[in-house]
Formats: C-alpha cells, sequence, structure tokens
C-alpha cells in the first residue's frame, strides 16, 4: 500500500556570514538544531548560502571585482570534503534531512566555481549533488555551467524530492525533468536580492514577485509541494559590498526588491505565512497524500500528456575536465616516486 508521509519542514530564511564559510557554516548548525527542535523533518537552506550570493557581479564591471572574485574563491566548497561531512554529521545528530545552497571549487581548477546544491538525508548520506544547468545573467561572471548529473528525484522517507535553484525553476524543461520522476516535494533556493537596474530607474527585477510565479507554476504543475528557501540581506554582506565598490553600489543593493521563502502546496496556493525583509525559520506542516487529488485534473507524467507527440530525453552525465587512460601521473601529494611514474 502507498504511504503518504505527513511532516514539518523548515525554510531558513536567512543571511550567511558573507564570504565566510566556516562561521556561516557555524550559523547553519546552530539553526539546523533549532529546526529540529521545533519537529522539522528538513531544512532547506538559500541559494549559494556558502559563502553568500556574489551579488557584486551586478554592480560594478569585472575590473573593478578581481579581490572579491578571489575571496570568493578561496572560501568555496569542495563536494566530497571537510564542509560536507560536518553537513553529513549535523544532519545525522538531529535526524534532519538538509538541502543546501554553496560555491562549489574544485582541485581541478583554483577559478572554477558551480553553483550547486546538496540534498543530504538524516541518516548522513549524500542524496543528491546538483550544479546550477545554466548561471543567469550577471551569475556568469562568476560560475560555469553544470550537467544533468544532479537533475535526479530522490526516493526518501520524506517521499520523492527534487530541487532546482533560483532561475532553473523558469526552465520548464528541467522541471519537467523532475516531475517525470514522480516528484512530490520540491525544494527552490534563491539569493537576497537580484538588482537589474540603479534604483533611480524604474523595472527593476521584482524578486518576490518571480519568485511566487515560478514557485506555484511548479507546484500547480508537478501537483507537489515547493518550498522555497531566499536568503537576507545583513550587515555582513553591505558592509563588504561598501568596503570594495563603495557607497553608490551599496545603495544599489540596499534599494533592491528582496527575495521571499514560503510554501506553495499542489493547488499552486500558498500555504501558511512568508518571510522577506526579517530573518528566520519558515515552518509548514506538509501532507503528501493532498498532491492525489489534483492529479485528477492534470497528470503531465501520466495520462494527461501525449507521449507519442513529445519526447524528452535527459543526458545525466557529470562532464569532467579531461579523461585520462594509462598510468597516474607523478605526484608529490599522492606519496608517488619518480620512479612509479615512469612508462
Amino acid at each position: 500500500m502507498i504511504q503518504y508521509p505527513a511532516y514539518r519542514v523548515a525554510a531558513a530564511h536567512v543571511a550567511p556570514v558573507f564570504l565566510d564559510t566556516d562561521a556561516s557554516l557555524d550559523k547553519a548548525a546552530s539553526l539546523i538544531a533549532e529546526a529540529a527542535r521545533y519537529g522539522a523533518r528538513l531544512i532547506a537552506f538559500p541559494e549559494s548560502f556558502l559563502p553568500g550570493f556574489p551579488v557584486w557581479a551586478a554592480l560594478a564591471a569585472p575590473i573593478r571585482t578581481h579581490d572579491l572574485f578571489k575571496r570568493f574563491a578561496a572560501a568555496a566548497v569542495s563536494v566530497p570534503g571537510p564542509v560536507v561531512d560536518r553537513l553529513s554529521t549535523l544532519a545525522r545528530r538531529y535526524g534532519i534531512f538538509i538541502s543546501m545552497g554553496l560555491s562549489e571549487g574544485t582541485t581541478t581548477s583554483v577559478g572554477c566555481l558551480w553553483n550547486s546544491n546538496l540534498l543530504i538525508g538524516d541518516d548522513g548520506r549524500l542524496l543528491n549533488h546538483h550544479r546550477k544547468l545554466v548561471p543567469t545573467y550577471f551569475e556568469k561572471m562568476i560560475w560555469a555551467p553544470g550537467d544533468g548529473h544532479g537533475l535526479q528525484v530522490v526516493e526518501t522517507t520524506l517521499g520523492r524530492i527534487g530541487a532546482l535553484i533560483c532561475g532553473e525553476n523558469t526552465n520548464p524543461l528541467a522541471r519537467y525533468a523532475l516531475m517525470a520522476q514522480g516528484e512530490q516535494l520540491h525544494i527552490s533556493s534563491y539569493p537576497p536580492v537580484w538588482p537589474t537596474r540603479p534604483p533611480e530607474e524604474a523595472g527593476n527585477y521584482d524578486l518576490a514577485q518571480a519568485i511566487r510565479i515560478r514557485a506555484g507554476a511548479h507546484a500547480f504543475e508537478a501537483k507537489v509541494f515547493n518550498l522555497v528557501a531566499a536568503a537576507c540581506l545583513d550587515r555582513t554582506l553591505k558592509d563588504t559590498i561598501a568596503k570594495a565598490l563603495g557607497a553608490q553600489a551599496l545603495s544599489v543593493v540596499e534599494a533592491a526588491p528582496r527575495g521571499v521563502s514560503m510554501l506553495v502546496g499542489p493547488t499552486g496556493e500558498q500555504i501558511g505565512d512568508s518571510l522577506s525583509d526579517d530573518e528566520g525559520l519558515l515552518y509548514a506542516d506538509i501532507d503528501l497524500a493532498a498532491c492525489v487529488e489534483p492529479k485528477q485534473f492534470h497528470d503531465v507524467v501520466g495520462y494527461y500528456n501525449r507521449f507519442d507527440v513529445f519526447q524528452l530525453s535527459i543526458d545525466r552525465t557529470r562532464r569532467p575536465a579531461a579523461s585520462f587512460v594509462g598510468a597516474a601521473p607523478f605526484s608529490a601529494l599522492s606519496g608517488a616516486t619518480i620512479e612509479d611514474a615512469l612508462p
């Protein structure tokens, strides 16, 4: 018999300690403990919470932001690595699922970064590792494109969980890839602000409204619960921007429309409260049984589609920088000798 779990979730509508991965991780640990104390079975953190969202890419020309990028790259998270190990320990200790947004680095390059999201199970296992498929607009100055490897819906005790990062929630093919795997709980992560115009001009991007449209659309089309976690602005980010780029850049950040955190149900309607300006943990109770009735009306991965007319192919291959054939090269770190590297 099919089971429909009911449980509490938490969206961490919070700010990291900007560009400080260790301090941000300490803050996350405290929030994880608090969420577990209040009965949450899953906590979702914002986009690039570790070590913060690189908003400077929208504020100044790249020739003025080299030092910020260097700091950002130095704070990148390795997957696997000690940060992931600590998150796994926290998930296991508190019996809670963790969705964490982070900027990921690689030993292949000191400058290649990905905008990534991890899902860690309540037993501490890394369940999914997704890299944002396409960095959006000014984010292309910071992050490399990801691949389809993380377009996975994970079967868990909380149901089938999937996640997309910010603008990916606008991509109907990425969203459908998760729908077609039976997604029941969708996690959406966002930055605190996303400025597109100076404050004296009209028409700045309304991030909160964009989030509401996307969250409602996916929840309604997929008949899923959509947990949205956006970040906040705090003094550590503002001080960094002001010091590096000046008062004018700071004024753009402060005037930019804020993001919003919320939960949307399978009918497309918001459930409970939302958070925008102030930090906090947003709790909501969900019951996956509520996903069933709406599927009778429109099931786009079932009877309400024409698979003889439409086909979608998804390549989930992880793309390495290179493929090597033959003996491993000499490495001082590996303990190998020069003789070991000779043919």
